[in-house]
């Protein structure tokens, strides 16, 4: 089954095609890193703007790249998916008028899916083995949330952040230091040359609650500058270490205390977030030492992608059957993560 994919939920731009939900046949991905960083966040009116002006492009490389045109759509296409929530209401918007447009001119069936379930699964995509259950750990500049996933749609959401989340941490952390945005990869590449013991900051574990909260990391970030101004290359090298060893320690320490209390030997991570080489490195070493399965989608996976979106479509479609009255459904910035619904 061929599932034509689109997400454009924040600010990327993307497309993709996925067979039975796990080969991608094609992705392509516009960033707008460039657009937003001058303001140090994604600004929404101009993230709308630049998915109208790069939508058409994303689509037809994709089929392209999948050796797929409009004429011969209809036969090599089965179903269309797009991300309905959540994110930014203009955004969303975007991709949700082209997949509409299109299942209304194929006459396809049309699949909703939550930006959320595509992190979730976007591990499956290259990690066949990846069986249920498992814990889940998305990592994005929006969310930071602990999910047992008993199986395809079927969910236990064990915590969530309190205030910021990770990537969110990272970023204004950067503007603090004076760095450029996005904050989260200029930090980890900074804190390759640091001493990650330099700096004690706080570790926010919450105490009989699997909730997160990166607030007070932040907090003492800001009070540890106030008296001490980064003067030089070194220093500046140490406290995005010891930033981003605090960080990858809370978010490690958390999710293997959760395998171990749900009894679970797999640990899936997703989100942008995942990308960044600390936590990637600890959550590895972590779970070879607890006898514990940990899977990381690739860096082009971590990221916000249309071939996620495809994944989770397709086993979503399985489990609650194919439909042709989505057209009128509406997205939802705010829209949580919820079990599947027939």
């Amino acid at each position: 089954m061929n599932i034509f994919a689109i997400e454009t939920s924040c600010d990327e731009t993307s497309a993709s095609v996925v067979l039975n939900g796990l080969k991608v046949k094609s992705v392509v991905i516009y960033s707008q890193i460039k657009i937003h960083a001058g303001f140090f966040g994604v600004v929404p009116e101009l993230a709308s703007r630049s998915h109208i002006e790069n939508i058409n492009l994303v689509i037809w490389r994709a089929l392209s790249d999948a050796g797929i045109n409009f004429t011969d759509f209809s036969q090599k296409i089965d179903a269309l998916a797009f991300t309905s929530g959540p994110g930014l209401a203009g955004a969303l918007l975007v991709g949700a008028i082209a997949a509409k447009s299109l299942a209304c001119v194929y006459k396809k069936p049309l699949i909703p899916v939550n930006h959320l379930d595509g992190h979730l699964y976007s591990s499956l995509i290259e990690n066949r083995s990846v069986k249920l259950p498992f814990l889940s750990l998305i990592i994005s500049g929006g969310h930071t949330e602990l999910v047992v996933v008993e199986d395809f749609g079927k969910y236990k959401v064990l915590g969530s952040t309190r205030d910021d989340a990770a990537g969110e941490a990272f970023d204004k952390a950067a503007k603090m230091l004076g760095l450029s945005y996005p904050g989260g990869p200029i930090i980890d590449k900074i804190a390759e040359s640091g001493n990650p013991e330099a700096v004690r900051f706080t570790r926010p574990y919450l105490k009989g609650s699997w909730d997160f909260s990166f607030s007070g990391i932040k907090t003492a970030l800001l009070n540890y500058l106030k008296t001490n101004p980064v003067r030089n290359e070194k220093q500046l090298n140490d406290i995005c270490a010891s930033f981003r060893q605090a960080v990858a320690e809370t978010l490690c320490f958390k999710s293997f205390e959760a395998a171990k209390k749900f009894n679970l030997k797999r640990i899936v991570l997703g989100g942008g977030v995942s990308a960044n080489s600390l936590i990637r490195k600890i959550f590895l070493e972590t779970g070879q030492k607890n006898n514990t399965k940990v899977f990381i989608p690739s860096l082009i996976y971590s990221t916000d992608n249309a071939a996620m979106i495809g994944c989770a479509a397709y086993f979503k479609q399985k489990k609650c059957g194919l439909k042709y009255d989505n057209i009128q459904l509406k997205p939802n910035p705010s829209l949580p993560l919820e079990n599947w619904r027939l």
